[in-house]
């Protein structure tokens, strides 16, 4: 569910007054993970490495309570609900998207996960949630990425975790990782302590 608040109400006043009009409102931060448990809980667990590379992003993003505002077509809403979203392809060829319920729980996202992306590829179409505040998110494996800056649509003011192909070591496995967000919903405060909090889980799966 999501109600629109008051921006002058909240501590998101000052960013509301100064960003929200702004013709390129969006920030980029990239930060290096160190993803060595991820893979391999994913191998051990006989878990998809994106499914839980998700979970880890719903976890650290559940931490953080800016993720549940957003702005929207000049207002401000505010959401009790977030979801993470994933592009797949479908069964066509082409790209469909999906949109899987946060949850504390590993299992249940996991299923959720499973469930809900093989529906979308089956079906080739776009499964949404409404009354979310959607976090969306981009794998793009098929090369190594140091970064990746995303369009700005003014339709979709919603932030972005995105990715590339992960880097193997002789110690560890590394992935670097693009955080885009919009001014109004957080600052780099914010959005730095969201990347401290996804290594944290990443470190504990």
């Amino acid at each position: 569910m999501k109600t629109e608040i008051d921006p002058q109400s909240t501590s998101r006043a000052s960013a509301f007054s100064l960003w929200m009009t702004s013709p390129m409102p969006m920030v980029t931060l990239v930060k290096t993970f160190d993803i060595t448990r991820v893979v391999k809980t994913a191998k051990k667990r006989g878990v998809k490495f994106n499914a839980l590379m998700c979970w880890c992003v719903n976890r650290a993003a559940l931490r953080v309570e800016e993720f549940y505002t957003l702005p929207e077509k000049g207002k401000l809403y505010k959401y009790d609900q977030l979801a993470i979203n994933m592009i797949v392809k479908n069964k066509k060829g082409g790209l469909s998207f999906c949109d899987v319920p946060c949850t504390d729980n590993l299992n249940v996202f996991v299923d959720y996960y499973n469930r809900i992306t093989q529906k979308t590829i089956d079906e080739c179409e776009h499964n949404c949630l409404d009354g979310y505040m959607v976090i969306g998110t981009s794998a793009v494996v098929g090369t190594e990425i140091d970064v990746i800056v995303n369009q700005f649509n003014d339709q979709f003011c919603n932030p972005m975790v995105m990715w590339g192909k992960y880097r193997k070591g002789w110690f560890k496995t590394t992935l670097p990782i693009s955080f885009q967000f919009h001014h109004v919903q957080m600052d780099g405060e914010q959005a730095a302590r969201f990347l401290e909090f996804l290594q944290e889980e990443m470190n504990k799966i």
